[in-house]
């Protein structure tokens, strides 16, 4: 068949817009604007140190600490606001929640898959604040894409992540630290 005859078939000049139709559109999937979540995460501020109660709320230095992230984050753009069962969570993200008019979503702290989960499918391009534990806070960074994390030290309160999700790019962790600093353990002389 010549070249001219080839443009004429009707078959032939479908299939090639077809293809064209169908490039086009691949290349506006890969390079249209990215939506962005953005996951701001903390350990829950300072506990009551009770032996006898798993469910402690904050000392006064921990409702301090929780004020402190409405100063911060009041104007963030924040969307979405998650905590665990806990009291010491829930005290956490509540003053921030009670700023934005937000309501604070509670989750098992155990069920870091279903935190995240909700994140990717409820909350796409948004900014959310997780109020969480020493364990589950790099639990959650990780399986949002952010690397794995050690657990954080049962005597720091004072960390803050920032973890940014971007289809077709790597998860991206900035680690900060918010609020008073925690002071060091006294030392004891021998």
């Amino acid at each position: 068949m010549s070249k001219n005859r080839l443009w004429a078939n009707p078959w032939f000049l479908l299939l090639v817009t077809a293809g064209w139709l169908a490039g086009l559109l691949a290349t506006a999937y890969f390079v249209a604007d990215r939506p962005v979540t953005t996951v701001i995460l903390v350990r829950h501020a300072e506990k009551n140190i009770e032996p006898n109660n798993p469910n402690p709320t904050l000392t006064p230095a921990g409702q301090e600490r929780a004020q402190t992230l409405v100063r911060m984050l009041g104007e963030s753009g924040i969307t979405a606001i998650y905590a665990t069962q806990y009291l010491r969570t829930q005290g956490t993200a509540s003053p921030l929640a009670d700023r934005l008019g937000l309501k604070v979503n509670q989750l098992d702290a155990r069920n870091v898959e279903e935190l995240v989960r909700q994140i990717k499918s409820n909350h796409l391009g948004g900014v959310v604040f997780v109020a969480g534990h020493s364990n589950s806070v790099p639990a959650v960074i990780s399986a949002l894409g952010g690397g794995t994390r050690p657990e954080i030290p049962e005597q720091e309160y004072d960390n803050m992540f920032i973890v940014t999700v971007q289809r077709f790019r790597p998860t991206r962790v900035v680690k900060l630290k918010y609020g008073e600093p925690i002071s060091p353990a006294p030392q004891t002389s021998k």
